[in-house]
């Protein structure tokens, strides 16, 4: 059975007035490889629009992030060769078309990104509990269970011991045991007269490192300017940034969480954000593509 594709999905300058601007939103992505920033692009530009893509537009845009045009070249490639994309020649440019794999991929993980945080849910105090036990020595496949399980929302006590306030996650972390091989027993329980769910969610989960990734989050974007005059760059730097939070944050029921706890306050500023600026992003970058899509001749042909 294969590993659900959420996973696999997880395990995936111009111009001196804009230079001020540029470092405001690219410091949003400090250090990130070419390929994570170009997934970001394809899946904010080139997957909307169901069109393909010039290499002019996508080696441009990249370069914002500081990569290099042979770098940019070489990460395009690698995503061709990876299955992401096929090219046509069109004269001696080049288009770039996203593959019915990377649609699917890029479509999910989009989902996931925008509708994360958004949307409170209640919770009947139920927990799901899953036993799934792995010898030490299969350090191998003890990483893609936690990659796993982690992705879905799940926080470990130790001893292959997890467990998540969701029950309806029992489904992903069923076919994710199934598709390793992985011996499991998973059931459902709810906290007796010992202990607290908040105790029980500090023994399960690093929220204390998570806060301070919301807080910096909530630091970086407060001077972002939502009308730049470079809105394509702001908005990859944004989501860019944000999508590494569906992956690491469990989404835990408000009552399980501090009183202080900043993720609701950093899901709205980056969806006030998004909402300002994915309509001029993607009209600058309609019009970087037209720029570079051949004129036709006017020429009489006779």
């Amino acid at each position: 059975m294969p590993l659900p594709r959420a996973l696999f999905y997880a395990t995936s300058i111009a111009g001196h007035e804009k230079s001020v601007e540029r470092s405001a939103a690219t410091r949003l992505v400090p250090g990130e490889s070419g390929r994570a920033i170009l997934t970001t692009i394809l899946g904010e530009f080139v997957l909307p629009h169901e069109q393909a893509a010039w290499t002019q537009s996508l080696v441009g845009l990249l370069g914002q992030f500081d990569v290099s045009d042979k770098a940019a070249r070489q990460t395009i490639a690698r995503l061709r060769d990876q299955g992401w994309l096929t090219s046509n020649r069109e004269g001696r440019q080049t288009r770039w078309q996203l593959t019915q794999m990377s649609r699917d991929l890029l479509t999910e993980g989009a989902d996931r990104i925008y509708q994360f945080g958004q949307v409170a849910r209640p919770w009947n105090g139920t927990w799901l509990v899953l036993l799934a036990r792995v010898p030490e020595t299969d350090r191998n496949l003890r990483y893609r269970l936690s990659v796993g399980l982690r992705w879905a929302g799940f926080g470990t006590l130790g001893n292959g011991l997890w467990i998540s306030p969701w029950t309806e996650r029992e489904p992903q972390a069923a076919q994710l045991t199934a598709g390793l091989g992985i011996d499991a027993t998973s059931f459902r329980a709810e906290l007796g007269q010992l202990g607290s769910g908040p105790e029980l969610v500090d023994a399960a989960w690093d929220l204390a490192t998570l806060k301070t990734s919301y807080e910096g989050f909530l630091a970086d974007t407060a001077p972002l300017n939502t009308a730049p005059s470079d809105p394509a760059a702001a908005l990859t730097a944004l989501v860019h940034r944000w999508r590494q939070f569906p992956s690491l944050d469990p989404d835990l029921p408000a009552s399980l969480l501090p009183t202080d706890w900043p993720g609701q306050a950093a899901a709205n500023r980056f969806a006030e954000l998004r909402r300002a600026l994915v309509d001029p992003a993607r009209l600058e970058w309609l019009d970087t593509e037209a720029g570079y899509t051949p004129k036709q001749s006017t020429k009489d042909p006779r």
